[in-house]
């Protein structure tokens, strides 16, 4: 039993008492199948003697009891095993997501959205089989092996001997022959079906370059490799699946062959009721009901196994530690303190060594610096999306490690380089950051934006649907639109990184100026290597190979004729 098995069970240990029922009323569904045929074979033979009615009375009240008793627990059992199992369903679902949130950005960078999105559905769905197909088949075989010992060595020992034997052989030896048959069939069906996910996922958001580049062709014939891979494989799990039934419906007459042969010289010699012969073949071929699950457990097991190390491989990974308290600091200001705050990206050079910064309040301040220079860095150590190695951070005089994700996002808003939007419409993604938003904060955070006059013009104004991730706007209407959303939060801190990228000259200004409006009573942070219209601002950092080498306002920048100056002066060149 792998370990990762063992944490799934662990997990879904809070139903152990519902998987116990359920397991429990599996085993009486079966055992009144082996009633209803014991019975019935009873009535049956004795009949055939002519016996009067009154001897025949005990098992018609059987064969009745044993008929209504399987179809009710029949449902009981299928209810029971289908609520549990989505429950299970439910419960994995939210377990993985507390366990990947803390995870965001930082660590699931190296991770393709496609495979995410299969560990995410596929592989939570496939532990939904640990238990119908996993847990509880050999459960209900071990009860049900118990039932027929009893029964059969009420008869005679040998009987219930030859039961164990047939039983081992289609309970155990044929599941052996299914794991060896069908070794790593699973591991590769999982890893099979993240390969086409991924594929499906390229293809569709990179259709327009695939077209243009003629490479359509070649992502088919790689998808298609890949899932005839995918169906062969199923394909062979099947006739494995179908020859394993086979085994067990033979090694079941062969149980029965050897049960007549034992038992009717028995008969002959007077040692057994020549009516029983039918009661005990009827009987040992409705027993092997409970052993058919058996081998495709062995299968579902490696998958489900394969699916769990998936899983676990991603809530295994080192998460930021947060104070499990709900009660957040209250910062006496919403200044922004780095004080000799260290980091690096996992694998690659030193980002910042002990960088010191600070960002005062309810003024505009401007990060600049080329592409690379580590500005963008800052917004994820302040939204501790990535932890810092070393150093502090404050807002105000509280430590930012003292505030847990949700208290960060209620003091900080950001508008991040790469923007996203849902496709919903243009009201209801600006809403998203403030649920209680009226309409009319929302138009004017969109004039604050400087897109409410475009909206004005659209067909169905701030109803209209921006289509998947934003794509029926262009990058600068879908830039306004994440600025709005960032606005109507009304966060005390608000980040902005490369605030007027895909923005004109015109609306680049009226924005610079809005904000700076805006800084008089929130703190305001603009990332960017775009320089114009940085005269208001209160402080400019300029940041080369993760160090400030320069501060000061924009006057003072420009009468040091340093990096800020020269800067300025290439991109004045290129806009001319």
């Amino acid at each position: 039993m792998s370990k990762q098995f063992l944490r799934v069970i662990k997990i879904a240990g809070k139903y152990k008492f519902w998987m116990l029922l359920a397991s429990v009323t599996g085993f009486l569904t079966i055992g009144s199948s082996i009633g209803l045929m014991m019975t019935s074979a009873y009535i049956i033979a004795k009949a055939a003697l002519h016996p009067s009615i009154a001897e025949l009375q005990v098992g018609i009240v059987g064969v009745r009891f044993f008929g209504i008793a399987r179809g009710v627990f029949r449902y009981a059992e299928r209810y029971i095993s289908h609520e549990i199992t989505f429950k299970l369903l439910a419960r994995f679902r939210v377990w993985f997501y507390d366990s990947i949130y803390p995870l965001f950005p930082s660590k699931l960078g190296k991770y393709r959205s496609a495979d995410l999105l299969t560990r995410i559905v596929d592989d939570v769905e496939n532990l939904e089989h640990i238990y119908v197909r996993v847990i509880a088949p050999p459960f209900v075989a071990l009860l049900v092996l118990i039932l027929m010992l009893v029964l059969f060595e009420s008869f005679n020992l040998l009987y219930a001997t030859i039961i164990i034997i047939f039983f081992l052989l289609a309970g155990v030896g044929v599941p052996l022959f299914s794991y060896f048959a069908s070794k790593n069939i699973g591991t590769k069906l999982v890893l099979l079906q993240s390969r086409m996910n991924e594929l499906i996922v390229d293809q569709i958001q990179g259709l327009p370059e695939l077209l243009v580049f003629g490479q359509v062709e070649s992502f088919n014939n790689e998808f298609d490799k890949t899932q005839k891979e995918f169906y062969s494989l199923q394909k062979k799990n099947a006739k494995i699946s179908g020859a394993t039934e086979a085994l067990i419906g033979l090694l079941m007459s062969f149980a029965v062959i050897t049960i007549l042969y034992s038992a009717i010289p028995n008969v002959t010699n007077g040692l057994l009721d020549g009516v029983y012969l039918s009661v005990l073949v009827l009987g040992t071929m409705a027993s092997f009901e409970a052993l058919l699950p058996l081998p495709v457990a062995v299968q579902f097991l490696e998958q489900s196994n394969k699916s769990a190390s998936r899983i676990f491989e991603l809530t295994d990974t080192a998460k930021p530690s947060f104070p499990n308290t709900k009660e957040q600091p209250e910062p006496n200001d919403y200044s922004i303190k780095l004080k000799s705050v260290s980091f690096k990206y996992s694998g690659s050079n030193v980002v910042y060594d002990k960088l010191n910064l600070f960002i005062p309040q309810n003024k505009l301040t401007a990060i600049v610096g080329a592409s690379g220079t580590g500005k963008s860095t800052l917004v994820n150590l302040i939204t501790r999306f990535w932890d810092y190695d070393d150093g502090e951070i404050y807002i105000g005089n509280k430590n930012l490690r003292d505030f847990s994700p949700a208290g960060i996002a209620k003091i900080v808003s950001v508008v991040p380089q790469r923007t996203h939007l849902f496709n919903l419409s243009i009201k209801e993604n600006i809403r998203f950051a403030n649920p209680a938003a009226t309409d009319e904060q929302i138009y004017n955070a969109a004039e604050l934006a400087n897109i409410h006059e475009f909206v004005l013009t659209l067909p169905n104004k701030y109803d209209e649907l921006v289509g998947e991730q934003g794509l029926k706007l262009s990058g600068g209407e879908r830039r306004r639109i994440a600025l709005a959303r960032a606005f109507v939060r009304n966060s005390p801190v608000l980040i902005l990184d490369e605030p007027t990228a895909d923005l004109d000259q015109f609306n680049e200004e009226k924005i610079m100026n809005n904000l700076h409006k805006l800084s008089q009573t929130h703190t305001v942070l603009i990332i960017t290597h775009r320089l114009r219209h940085l005269n208001k601002a209160g402080i400019i950092y300029v940041m080369d190979k993760g160090q400030i080498v320069e501060s000061g306002t924009h006057e003072k920048l420009m009468e040091q004729k340093g990096y800020y100056f020269t800067m300025l002066n290439l991109e004045k060149d290129l806009v001319v």
